[in-house]
């Protein structure tokens, strides 16, 4: 897709460093320079505003990941794009039946209404709930990893899902400051929203989580 839009040698691209590295690597297979920007913390994708901070004369593209089945705002991506010349590329996860999105969302109102002690999902125009992500606060302490263990002992398949920024990783190394980035990186987990789940497992899950509510501060 990079290639096919004519990023090659010394171009610059917008990418996210919460997620997937491929989207890092694929920038440089095509000859250009991943240049890391901030995300939005309510859906997890490019923040516009820190595009267009980290935007310079170099800038030719923009790459777009929609993340957890919660879409990206587009409208103010491609404004930014407009306004300063960059192709506005999207990746996308992908699509589920209709019927599966529909379980996946019923079982997500069920945990925004009875999940306590984290910080539920916004729910945003068409989420599609390819994960059910919440906020495990911090206090001081790795909480959210000891929460997670604490689930899967109470036998919940919940999981970190992403464990590491691409900007700290080794091969791509940047001195840039992410707060949001970092911050969703140690606080996030999936929860179980798989539409074969009972309801009986949503109410294990929400028992479990809801009786280790004294590891966290209220959620707000």
């Amino acid at each position: 897709m990079l290639r096919a839009a004519g990023v090659g040698v010394g171009d610059e691209v917008v990418v996210p460093a919460f997620g997937n590295v491929e989207v890092a690597e694929a920038v440089i297979q095509a000859g250009g320079l991943p240049v890391f920007a901030d995300i939005d913390p309510g859906t997890y994708c490019l923040y516009a505003s820190a595009v267009e901070a980290a935007t310079t004369p170099r800038t030719a593209a923009v790459v777009v990941v929609h993340r957890f089945g919660r879409p990206a705002d587009m409208g103010r991506m491609l404004e930014v794009g407009q306004r300063y010349g960059l192709l506005v590329l999207q990746h996308g996860e992908s699509e589920a039946p209709y019927d599966e999105i529909a379980q996946r969302r019923q079982r997500a109102v069920f945990l925004d209404l009875k999940l306590r002690g984290v910080r539920t999902p916004d729910d945003g125009d068409g989420h599609t709930y390819q994960q059910y992500v919440v906020r495990v606060p911090g206090n001081g302490r790795p909480d959210r990893d000891a929460f997670a263990r604490a689930l899967r002992a109470r036998g919940v398949d919940c999981r970190v899902p992403v464990k590491a920024p691409v900007h700290r990783m080794p091969a791509f190394r940047r001195c840039v400051s992410l707060p949001e980035t970092e911050l969703a990186v140690d606080e996030t987990l999936a929860l179980p929203v798989d539409a074969s789940l009972t309801k009986r497992d949503m109410q294990r899950i929400v028992s479990a989580c809801n009786s280790l509510g004294g590891l966290l501060q209220p959620a707000f």
